[in-house]
């Protein structure tokens, strides 16, 4: 089968496209043809080694996919159209590949009618969302949500996702992208180079979850915006080393908590899925920007990612020609 793979950590260019055994499924695992798969940031990070993990050279690459089960088992039948977003690491071999095999509770059904390409892009993105405001967040309807970055990928779902839940919502974004986080369901959008007195003046009660996905860490702005018992939820910088106001976020009650969905565990994985499963089910879920490359441009993915050229934008490897949902370079 064809596969995109390293065979050792380092730049994009040790990733090949080449033949790989199909492999075969174990006990509790299934197989499945793969679709498409999704180019995520985490997945830069485990190719160069930055993230580490075990892995086993020749490496697929990838976190995501949707695909369709090749023969019935793990309570799957032949033919069903499923999604996984948890493969690429901790042993797993990645989904960028013509065959995959996947853990039984990993794997999800895609709900009729959702657009697998479409799918693929969000699943990555969405899942941190969620698991960031619900699970690491403990998000409340009636709360106020801090979205820093929200024009991206993440924020765009960490918005969409706490203002369904019934928080209010306030967001900073680049002008130019005020109206699409607004059109999420931020109540109000903030140009993130305004000073911190403009966000505190729209939350005079403080901020009960702040969530930064742009990795800039201005931990004393962040709990100078606290209220009681807030949270802050850390989930993207891996090389920040931010000051840390202790003394006034003790005084608050407050927390900082890091959040990397791949130490998620398999629960709360399929708690995720079956919110996302819900929202992708009602049209909620959709990339803002979606660009559809052949499998063999996955090096020159990874590189772009990387070189911070895909601002906005979701990479998808379409894996099985002739796929319906998407066109390339929409």
């Amino acid at each position: 089968m064809r596969a995109a793979y390293i065979e050792q950590l380092g730049p994009p260019e040790v990733i090949r496209l080449g033949e790989l055994p199909t492999p075969v499924p174990g006990a509790g695992e299934v197989l499945v043809d793969v679709v498409a798969s999704a180019v995520d940031p985490v997945d830069t990070l485990v190719r160069s080694g930055v993230f580490r993990t075990p892995l086993t050279f020749p490496f697929v690459v990838g976190r995501d996919l949707v695909g369709t089960v090749v023969e019935a088992a793990g309570g799957f039948a032949a033919g069903e159209t499923v999604w996984c977003n948890s493969l690429g690491h901790g042993g797993r071999q990645g989904a960028a590949a013509e065959r995959v095999v996947v853990a039984a509770n990993r794997l999800y059904r895609l709900p009729d009618g959702v657009p697998p390409l479409e799918a693929v892009a969000v699943l990555h993105p969405a899942a941190t969302a969620y698991l960031a405001l619900f699970n690491h967040g403990e998000l409340l309807p009636g709360e106020t949500v801090l979205v820093a970055g929200a024009a991206g990928n993440v924020g765009s779902a960490l918005v969409a996702l706490a203002a369904r839940a019934g928080a209010r919502v306030l967001a900073t974004a680049s002008p130019r992208d005020h109206e699409h986080v607004r059109a999420l369901g931020a109540a109000e959008v903030v140009d993130y180079r305004e000073p911190v007195e403009r966000l505190a003046e729209l939350a005079p009660g403080g901020v009960d979850l702040h969530v930064d996905t742009s990795g800039r860490h201005d931990l004393d702005a962040a709990v100078g915006l606290l209220a009681n018992r807030g949270r802050i939820v850390l989930l993207a910088g891996p090389g920040a080393r931010p000051a840390l106001p202790v003394g006034p976020l003790y005084m608050k009650d407050g927390s900082v908590r890091g959040f990397a969905i791949s130490r998620a565990t398999v629960a709360e994985l399929a708690e995720a899925a079956a919110a996302l499963n819900d929202v992708l089910a009602r049209g909620l879920l959709r990339p803002r920007a979606l660009e559809v490359l052949p499998l063999d441009a996955a090096a020159e993915a990874h590189r772009r990612l990387e070189a911070g050229e895909l601002r906005g934008r979701r990479v998808v490897l379409r894996v099985a020609a002739g796929t319906p949902g998407a066109d390339e370079g929409q």
